[in-house]
């Protein structure tokens, strides 16, 4: 008979940030040990609050099942001698593996007799199986911070206080260092103190609630958002969707209770970036939008507990609140007493990186590199685009920015503005950091996308100039994020920029420094670097592998045109001149990849197939050539796809190996040729 296993870790409150992981963890560990010791079950989940990390499986067999093992032994004619005797190799056999020796069994395998000993367990209580397996799990474990405590050598996430383990309404036996599982627990901190016992698994949740705490993570979110969103709108609002702020604030509590406070209208005086941060960042409230999706002078709050005096709960976060507002209220008037551009003298003080400087030089690399690029996209607005570059990390020295560092940027653009900047110059400000995030917008004006590139560009080659470089684990530049950023800009904005000359130019204002790198090595590596999250872009976006490693195996600056070369190779995988295409490649490349010269000397040819190829590459190479620069990929596949009669027709009538060297050479050259044209789009050897 089937019964369920409830199995609670009890610890100190764990970090809101460790339960997602840790619950996707417990789940993973508990199906591959339940999995390796046969024990069957219906479902199981895990779930968790701040204090307990929760298994739960139901339907869990009594037993383990039986099962028969088998182990292959020594051949016939080694096990056994002439008169059938067994000798010392099926003796040692037999002893190793606990049988009799009269007991292995002979079976044929790929035609060569063998001894097998053949054993049959029978499953052990499941009884016996829990207690190692459960004291397993949680010593398996692993968090992105864990800690000992007293004399114990387990490390976990926080002190474990108590476990909980029933199999049905039995006690499971389970100890891990000083602390042996009961069937006790404890409930809301402040509301049941236990401890309290559970008298079977299948009433642990229901007994749970009724301690004041909803153990399941998903219903409690559920919860949360009912009520978030019922008391926004007892009060005319609705609360910001932010599933982040959700998920942090279900796993800081137990027991949630909504409720609504307000602060003085005389704080909406500021921008309200300042004062969602404030809510979100620093108390963890749900700021409250009117219909018309302007900010109200309210915000909600979610209690850990019940409805017990909420009134002094909501008067206690309001009087917060206020001072927090108060600060950021006194931090805009201070910062806009004065003009945003006499801050950036005071950059001059800002270390951006120890060997690359201060963020003052970085401020006047970033002038010439916006101007650069925007000149060499055509975008106009010089003078805006030199002026957003000299201003745009200006509000790093304000008191705002100090005191809430994710503000860069939107500060910026709100004190360009009250300083009399031109809007595009305070847009430019704040987009130049986009986009911050996936799936975040992308900048829009021409002074932002081109402040915005040269911003990424030059983290980038700085840091690969001096070999600060992402691994597989660290990446504190956010480096990978940025190239992808330029990646998103350029391909979204339809921008043809030539990154190699861009990235050379951006090297140039470094040199002062002395790099570790030659401009050759850091334009190489970083191309590569944004190249590769391109590829992984469009992985994403369904094209395949190799059709992205051919095409990019021929790197180029331009991604429009390297995004165009994989569309249109990947279509043409699905066209039906495809195989003409893939003909001409491989009985060209297979011959001639190894001969690196072109030339072609016609008097040297021996057939008419000779002829009749190399004038078509004659006469067809300058316009083949000219389709390519054009960006005409479509039609210049089509083109290489057309010489299949010709080299078909050379392959039938000669021997391309030819004994005479000179014949040879010619038709090796020929062949060279034609992989060249191939190769100038793409190595076609990787498509599969």
């Amino acid at each position: 008979m089937a019964r369920d296993l409830v199995f609670e870790i009890g610890t100190e409150e764990m970090p809101a940030a460790y339960m997602p992981g840790a619950i996707r963890e417990l789940e993973r560990l508990a199906r591959d040990k339940f999995a390796e010791t046969g024990l069957a079950y219906q479902s199981l989940r895990t779930t968790g609050t701040p204090r307990r990390l929760v298994l739960y499986v139901e339907g869990l067999a009594e037993t383990q099942p039986d099962s028969i093992k088998e182990a292959r032994g020594p051949k016939r004619d080694q096990a056994f001698d002439d008169n059938g005797q067994p000798t010392r190799a099926a003796l040692g056999f037999a002893r190793a593996q606990g049988v009799e020796v009269d007991q292995l069994e002979l079976r044929e395998v790929s035609g060569v007799t063998y001894v097998f000993a053949v054993k049959k367990e029978i499953g052990k209580n499941t009884m016996e199986v829990l207690p190692g397996l459960l004291e397993n799990l949680v010593r398996s474990m692993g968090f992105p911070k864990s800690m000992r405590w007293g004399y114990s050598e387990l490390r976990f996430a926080r002190p474990i206080r108590w476990m909980l383990a029933l199999f049905g309404r039995e006690t499971v036996p389970v100890q891990v260092e000083n602390i042996r599982a009961d069937n006790q627990t404890f409930g809301h901190r402040f509301l049941a103190e236990g401890p309290f016992k559970i008298g079977d698994a299948s009433e642990y949740f229901r007994r749970m609630e009724e301690l004041f705490v909803i153990v399941d993570h998903v219903q409690r979110q559920a919860l949360i958002r009912e009520q978030v969103t019922r008391v926004a709108a007892q009060n005319g609002g609705r609360p910001l969707e932010d599933e982040e702020l959700l998920e942090e604030v279900n796993f800081l509590l137990e027991y949630p209770t909504a409720f609504y406070g307000e602060f003085s209208p005389e704080y909406l005086t500021i921008p309200p970036e300042v004062l969602t941060t404030s809510m979100r960042e620093h108390q963890r409230y749900f700021p409250v939008f009117s219909p018309e999706n302007q900010l109200l002078p309210g915000f909600v709050g979610v209690r850990n507990g019940d409805d017990y005096n909420l009134q002094t709960v909501k008067e206690g976060n309001e009087r917060v609140l206020r001072a927090r507002l108060e600060d950021a209220l006194f931090f805009y008037r201070e910062d806009t007493k004065e003009p945003l551009e006499l801050r950036v003298e005071l950059l001059k003080n800002v270390v951006y990186q120890a060997r690359l400087g201060t963020v003052y030089a970085k401020t006047a690399r970033l002038q010439e590199i916006s101007t650069y690029i925007g000149r060499e996209l055509g975008l106009g607005q010089t003078e805006k685009i030199r002026r957003a570059a000299y201003l745009c990390k200006a509000d790093l020295e304000t008191n705002m920015v100090y005191e809430f560092p994710e503000l860069q940027g939107i500060m910026g653009r709100y004190y360009a503005r009250s300083s009399g900047e031109e809007p595009e110059v305070a847009e430019a400000i704040f987009e130049h950091y986009l986009p911050r995030f996936a799936g975040d917008d992308l900048p829009s004006t021409p002074a932002g996308i081109a402040v915005s590139l040269a911003e990424k560009l030059d983290n980038l080659v700085g840091c690969f100039s001096i070999g600060i470089k992402p691994t597989g684990s660290q990446d504190p530049y956010a480096l990978r994020r940025q190239a992808l950023g330029i990646v998103n800009i350029l391909l979204h904005r339809n921008l043809p920029l030539d990154l190699k000359k861009v990235i050379e130019r951006v090297y140039q204002g470094f040199v002062p420094i002395s790099p570790d790198f030659s401009s050759e090595e850091t334009t190489s590596e970083v191309l590569d670097f944004i190249l590769q999250r391109m590829r992984g872009l469009l992985l994403e976006r369904g094209i395949s592998y190799d059709v992205l490693d051919a095409v990019l195996a021929v790197p180029e600056g331009n991604l429009l045109r390297v995004n165009n070369r994989v569309q249109v190779l990947s279509e043409f995988k699905a066209n039906e001149r495809f195989e003409d295409l893939m003909i001409v490649f491989n009985r060209c490349y297979n011959l001639a990849r190894k001969w690196h010269q072109t030339a072609v000397d016609e008097s040297g040819f021996e057939v008419d197939q000779e002829r009749r190829l190399f004038a078509r590459l004659t006469s067809g190479t300058p316009t083949w050539r000219a389709k390519l620069e054009a960006g005409d990929f479509q039609s210049y596949l089509v083109e290489l796809a057309g010489l299949r009669p010709e080299v078909d027709a050379l392959f039938d009538a000669v021997m391309i190996m030819a004994e005479d060297r000179r014949v040879r050479a010619n038709r090796l050259g020929m062949l060279r040729w034609i992989s060249n044209l191939f190769l100038d789009f793409a190595d076609f050897s990787r498509l599969v």
